[in-house]
């Protein structure tokens, strides 16, 4: 067993600063989780957690290269942990309990201290209890700015998420259910954007130009975004810019559950004009927000042109021809007849038992390359070994019957191809949709060392088995 200040000696070897720039630096950035009573969702007084008693968080900005010094104070009643989705951090500044550090019990703190190596938008919440720590509103966006980003009048965060609330307008705490761990994972009929019932409204000067960050923060919903009046280019997937800025036209843009998009909206020059956002995923179709064109228009003479991309990050370019190659199979879940794990009647009904006693687990029906993993057990052995500096072709292979945004820890990736195919401007991506029976392929190159997550971000996916791990070299 690792004790407790092994674990914070090699979180703070792990930062990239020297030592007297740490002790130079001021005093860390306070995020206190705890119970709060919030206005959300339509409710006056929800009984949530939150970060600093807000949800969603504080939102966090910073520039490319910049320390983010973040001391995290566990104020509520489970322990905790705080994972930066899609920043590519040291190991230990990971947040994955038992893997990259101790969990962060009731009253303690745990501070992590990193450079934030690219910009983009990004986003931070809890990777222990996660089915139910984000359902009860533990999320917060983290922006860290480009040098020299596409010019806009305004900068505006719109952070997705849904609700379920009981009959008595509490959130609904059966945060491990078997239909919902087994199906499409935890879906609320109350949809917010940034904390307030959908649609929202904002304004803006008929002509402005908007940078739209966008964050799906749900547990489980996936959106697929419709613009009406005007048509916005995507600049940016999941932080990376891209090498080409794409006119969305009337294509739909897909965000699964951790996934982030950049996009800049030109509203139209007309007084009064509107630009409404619906999302059409599934049966039904939902409006999300309205951009009103409100008082004198802001600008005259000729159209604006399409904006430039922001400047790229740094990251390593892969080497297919040269990769290591992995294959990831999805199995499980309903209405598939193969990658059901192992699941011995004693051991359901035993579980089943710890539940009905206040047990949080959910029940094994995904697999990874036929196992499931329901925990983060050091135990498991990783998936893959990878020396550091070396290429993976990776290749998700999702053989059920469900949607899965399978998520990457420590590195980014480029799509190579789709059943085959490849996709126009083979983004960077940190979390991939795949789509049921669908098979893609990625390239990274795994420089990052230590031992890092792959998972389904529909979160009772992951409490349900779909997620292991692979170890880079030192």
């Amino acid at each position: 067993m690792i004790r407790r200040r092994e674990w914070l000696a090699a979180a703070a070897a792990a930062c990239t600063l020297p030592p007297r720039a740490m002790q130079a630096a001021a005093p860390p950035r306070r995020l206190r989780a705890t119970p709060a009573s919030v206005a959300l969702a339509g409710q006056p007084a929800l009984a949530a957690w939150a970060y600093e008693g807000r949800v969603h968080g504080p939102t966090l900005r910073y520039r490319r290269g910049a320390l983010l010094d973040v001391e995290l104070e566990n104020a509520l009643p489970d322990p905790t942990t705080i994972h930066w989705h899609g920043v590519r951090v040291p190991n230990a500044m990971d947040g994955v309990p038992h893997i990259t550090q101790p969990p962060v019990a009731p009253g303690e703190r745990f501070r992590y201290r990193f450079t934030l190596p690219d910009s983009g938008t990004f986003w931070y919440h809890p990777h222990l209890g996660t089915p139910e720590q984000v359902a009860r509103g533990l999320s917060g966006a983290l922006i860290v700015e480009d040098e020299d980003g596409p010019e806009a009048e305004h900068d505006w965060l719109w952070l997705l998420a849904d609700w379920r609330l009981d009959a008595s307008g509490r959130i609904a705490e059966d945060f491990y259910d078997y239909m919902d761990v087994s199906h499409a994972g935890r879906l609320g009929a109350q949809v917010t954007l940034n904390g307030r019932s959908v649609p929202g409204e904002q304004q803006a000067a008929p002509g402005e130009r908007v940078r739209l960050r966008l964050v799906n923060a749900a547990p489980a919903r996936i959106f697929a975004l419709r613009f009406a009046g005007a048509t916005p280019w995507v600049i940016a997937l999941d932080g990376a810019p891209l090498a080409q800025v794409q006119a969305l036209g009337d294509t739909l843009l897909p965000l699964g559950p951790g996934m982030r998009a950049d996009l800049i909206l030109d509203l139209p020059r007309e007084p009064g004009a509107r630009v409404t956002v619906h999302d059409v995923f599934g049966r039904g179709e939902r409006q999300l927000a309205t951009v009103v064109a409100d008082g004198a228009p802001a600008r005259t003479g000729p159209a604006r042109t399409a904006p430039r991309a922001p400047a790229p990050n740094p990251l390593p370019e892969p080497v297919p021809q040269d990769a290591q190659a992995e294959t990831l199979v999805l199995g499980g879940g309903m209405m598939s007849m193969g990658g059901w794990p192992d699941d011995p009647l004693p051991a359901r009904l035993a579980r089943r038992l710890r539940r009905m006693g206040g047990a949080r687990e959910a029940d094994p029906v995904w697999s990874v390359n036929g196992q499931a993993h329901l925990t983060h057990d050091p135990a498991h052995a990783p998936e893959f070994e990878v020396a550091r500096g070396r290429t993976v072709r990776l290749t998700f292979e999702n053989r059920t019957a469900w949607w899965h945004p399978m998520h990457l820890h420590g590195h980014s990736f480029r799509e190579l191809a789709r059943n085959g195919r490849p996709p126009p401007g083979r983004a960077w991506r940190d979390t991939m949709l795949v789509a049921p029976r669908e098979s893609v392929e990625v390239a990274f190159v795994a420089d990052n060392p230590g031992d890092w997550l792959i998972h389904c971000h529909v979160l009772e996916h992951h409490a349900g088995g779909m997620g292991t791990r692979f170890r880079v070299s030192a």
